[in-house]
């Protein structure tokens, strides 16, 4: 199982985000246990899809409102209906990896039992900083080619060339980070599958 563990940044400086984050995040991701406020400014839930648990914390470190901690490994069965009330060691991978998280420029790691982790933690850190640059006209052309329309399609929609369409995607690296989660995806699935052997 996957946890992430979520904290909001900067929490005493301005408005509280967690009430947001639990509505929008239970409404829109497929998760095992969902969104729950755990403590003051921190949320967790659980995942067993690698893809929406990589999506979302990369997304959310990308951010720059929230550290992200995603812990894998063993958790407690049956899993308690409260996500907050749940135990094992992904909980506690999860949470060492939120407090190192809050420590870095990515605001994002990563903790398991297995090797693997260190690396994972790296390529989401590196892909997490890299969309954290991206530009909103990246953002719109991104979303486009990410729903499967063609440069010349996303070119008519947004009324922009080509050209333009091909410079937005380059200069995010939109297809290079999308890459790098799907890789890092395919890790981590492998992990989880040793792990319930």
């Amino acid at each position: 199982m996957i946890v992430l563990t979520i904290d909001q940044r900067r929490s005493r400086q301005g408005e509280d985000k967690v009430e947001a984050l639990i509505n929008q995040a239970n409404n829109t991701v497929t998760h095992v246990r969902p969104f729950q406020r755990t403590a003051g400014d921190e949320v967790q839930a659980v995942f067993d899809d690698a893809m929406e648990a990589i999506h979302l914390a990369v997304m959310m470190a990308a951010s720059g409102d929230w550290s992200v901690g995603l812990g894998y490994g063993e958790v407690e069965l049956p899993l308690p209906k409260e996500t907050r009330a749940g135990r094992g060691p992904a909980f506690v991978f999860a949470r060492e990896a939120v407090e190192r998280a809050k420590n870095t420029n990515a605001h994002l790691s990563v903790a398991g039992p297995t090797e693997e982790a260190s690396r994972l933690e790296a390529e989401l850190q590196l892909t997490a900083c890299i969309v954290s640059k991206r530009r909103a006209t990246a953002w719109e052309a991104g979303t486009l080619a990410d729903q499967g329309l063609t440069q010349q399609q996303i070119a008519t929609r947004l009324g922009i060339t080509q050209q333009a369409v091909s410079s937005r995607l380059s200069a995010a690296l939109w297809f290079e980070a999308n890459r790098m989660m799907e890789e890092a995806t395919k890790s981590l699935s492998r992990q989880l599958r040793k792990l319930g052997e």
